[in-house]
């Protein structure tokens, strides 16, 4: 019974094969046209855009790959220059400024984005071309590759531009020679002299130099000589750019030997109307405003001295505005030579008021003790001052000094020396300096006089040598 059993089931498996066997061989037909199916209602429905952006990228790498087998990357050791054990490898510099972005006096530096260009040949990358038609690639190959190690001496911060994508471009000739252009922003050191400030020029240089190879290894020069720093339109705010100037030298360090170091020089002078606007227009006001007191009565104490103190006070806030932002440094710069000055012409404006103010007290003491006037009033005291004249006031009340000996002597010697002089005489009269001091003291009305003349005939005077020797 069991053997019948396995007979039907191989007569049935017998049966079924031929079936099994056609239908295993339909089955890739029908998933490749499910497949294209598929692909055809994708590509209706994205508009094509997966698999374009498929195709993009294995064509990128497959480019890339292209690249590195038809300059034969694999094929050298690129951690060595060209030439290795030769003589230098030439390195050819090209630069085009494209702005001064700052210049702070404060920190002595300037920051500058620039397009910098390396030029040189390397026969590893040397390849075969039927046009002659250079190749360029971007900062993928750069890393492959050797490049010059060329960096900024006294940087303090410099990067490369990457938006969108890192500002590197590498192009190659079929013949070897190299075309390396980068785009960087660097902020570097300037020693500036601020002496004349803001009267000022200064001399500004960004140095490039290589960091590895002296000059047995690397030689540097400008490729187009003077042509090779071009600028843009540079506009600055506070300075003029007079000159772009390239020039070339050596740099030796006692460990490592001589480098060869390219300097991009310029000058910048400047612009004196904001200052003239900000500091020297607001001092000359308050320096006029401070002789406006000589022209007040000397009687009025608060007004004169209210005006005095703010301008001494203005003028401070001034000169504290203009050091907050300069640099601390240890010598006079021409701006404090002015504002100094200026103060002192302010100071002494509240000094003479203090000296007329005293003399005159001291004047009106002396006038009533000589007329041993017991009391008095206020009209009485005027008449002492000069202001009034005394034909105006009555002072009959006054008491008459009596006469002495003294007094008619001294009467008869004045009437003596008044006599007419003789034919062919010359009359000298002294005025010791004690004595003119002793009539200004005494007549203290008179200083007011000669302040109005020569402060600003002083001040003028000044101006014009400091603007001769600083302009």
């Amino acid at each position: 019974m069991r053997v019948a059993l396995l007979a039907l089931r191989l007569m049935c498996l017998a049966w079924l094969w031929p079936v099994t066997q056609l239908n295993s061989s339909n089955f890739p037909n029908k998933r490749r046209h499910k497949e294209l199916y598929l692909g055809e209602n994708t590509k209706q429905k994205h508009g094509g855009r997966v698999d374009l952006k498929i195709k993009k990228l294995d064509s990128t790498k497959s480019l890339l790959i292209k690249s590195e087998q038809l300059l034969r990357i694999e094929d050298h050791d690129f951690a060595m220059r060209p030439g290795f054990g030769g003589s230098a490898i030439p390195v050819g510099i090209d630069v085009q400024v494209e702005s001064i972005d700052s210049i702070s006096e404060v920190n002595m530096d300037f920051t500058m984005t620039l397009y910098l260009r390396h030029y040189w040949q390397d026969d590893r990358l040397a390849f075969p071309s039927s046009n002659n038609k250079s190749r360029t690639f971007d900062a993928r190959l750069v890393k492959k590759i050797w490049v010059p190690d060329v960096f900024f001496v006294h940087s303090k911060r410099s990067f490369i531009h990457d938006t969108t994508m890192e500002n590197i471009m590498l192009r190659v000739y079929p013949d070897g020679n190299i075309l390396y252009s980068v785009r960087i922003t660097v902020t570097a050191l300037c020693s500036m002299d601020f002496s004349s400030f803001p009267l000022d020029t200064q001399n500004c240089s960004l140095e490039l130099e290589s960091y590895a190879y002296n000059e047995n290894d690397l030689m540097l020069y400008w490729k187009n000589g003077n042509d090779s720093l071009r600028t843009d339109e540079i506009v600055l705010s506070q300075f003029f750019i007079e000159d772009f100037q390239p020039s070339f030298g050596l740099a030796f360090y006692s460990s490592t030997g001589w480098y060869n170091r390219l300097y991009i020089n310029f000058i910048l002078r400047r612009h004196i109307f904001f200052f003239m606007l900000q500091t020297y227009f607001p001092t000359m006001l308050m320096v006029m405003l401070s002789w406006v007191s000589f022209w007040i009565d000397r009687r009025a104490v608060p007004a004169r001295v209210s005006l005095g103190i703010t301008t001494v006070l203005t003028m401070s806030t001034i000169i504290t505005g203009v050091s907050a932002s300069m640099p601390q440094v240890s010598y006079v710069k021409a701006v404090d030579i002015y504002l100094w000055a200026s103060f002192l012409f302010v100071f002494l404006s509240v000094i003479e008021y203090a000296a007329v103010n005293y003399f005159t007290t001291v004047e009106e003491m002396k006038k009533l003790k000589r007329a041993k006037i017991p009391t008095f009033n206020a009209t009485q005291a005027m008449a002492f001052d000069g202001c009034f004249h005394d034909n105006d006031i009555d002072l009959t009340s006054f008491p008459e000094v009596s006469s002495t000996p003294n007094t008619e002597r001294n009467t008869q010697s004045r009437n003596s020396t008044a006599s007419a002089p003789t034919e062919g005489t010359r009359l000298r009269r002294k005025h010791p300096l004690r004595q003119n001091l002793s009539f200004i003291m005494s007549n203290s009305y008179m200083i007011d006089s000669y302040s109005r003349v020569i402060f600003p005939l002083a001040y003028l005077l000044f101006n014009i040598i400091y603007w001769s020797m600083y302009a």
